[in-house]
């Protein structure tokens, strides 16, 4: 019997993998984890989609009913059915080690994420530094802020995850005030992406005092230095 991992993309149903469709036909138990990031379809959608029952799981859930997922992937197929890419939360790559050691077997099976999906706005993904997210309890936190700060002495972009707190999602405004207090020039040139992976996504390029994403809120970039390419395709979003 096998644990699946799968990644479902970043937009809809649809934009799992036929790989990763073929897996999920064949399991016997689905869960999808509702933690790292949000989808366009709902679990009903997605059961209808698949044919099959889905258990939505939460950080909490996965953290501490590891023991009851690998039980079950002992006796049956199991998915578990990651937003984006499958390895985007340490809390997966935690699952994975733990079936290992169970000497159970384990088959990953990747899609699109949001660290990929940002090369719509002809940014080089080969010039992103370290990533950081920006959370909702941010009163005494300075790291996003300092992780752009080292970026930028070194020529590079940094990616800005937004945060989310249950059903509640961080919007690039709120993330960009935050920087904006932590010290970012308010005409500072920011990137702020919405809906991602979508057939519409939405890239607002902007000072960070105007930058406001109405689509489905993703992240926010803080570009370094840019190529003269880069400089024309931020131009198409202005």
């Amino acid at each position: 019997m096998t644990l699946f991992i799968i990644g479902l993309g970043l937009h809809d149903a649809k934009d799992i993998t036929v790989k990763g469709l073929e897996a999920v036909k064949r399991c016997d138990v689905l869960y999808l984890e509702n933690y790292t990031s949000r989808f366009h379809a709902s679990k009903e959608e997605l059961e209808k989609f698949y044919g099959k029952k889905i258990t939505l799981t939460d950080r909490q859930f996965t953290e501490t009913q590891t023991s009851k997922i690998l039980a079950e992937a002992k006796e049956k197929n199991v998915a578990f059915l990651v937003i984006g890419a499958p390895f985007s939360a340490t809390t997966h790559i935690e699952l994975f080690l733990a079936a290992k050691k169970r000497t159970i077997v384990v088959k990953v099976i990747e899609n699109a994420s949001v660290l990929t999906a940002v090369g719509i706005t002809g940014l080089s993904l080969y010039k992103f530094g370290r990533t950081t997210t920006i959370p909702f309890q941010n009163e005494h936190i300075a790291s996003p802020y300092d992780i752009i700060i080292k970026n930028k002495k070194l020529g590079l972009h940094t990616l800005c995850l937004l945060d989310i707190c249950g059903e509640k999602l961080m919007t690039a405004r709120e993330g960009l005030d935050y920087l904006i207090r932590q010290g970012l020039k308010k005409d500072e040139r920011v990137v702020g992406c919405g809906a991602l992976g979508s057939p519409e996504p939405e890239i607002q390029v902007g000072k960070a005092s105007a930058v406001v994403v109405k689509k489905f809120p993703q992240c926010i970039i803080i570009p370094a230095e840019l190529h003269f390419k880069e400089e024309e395709m931020l131009d198409l979003h202005r």
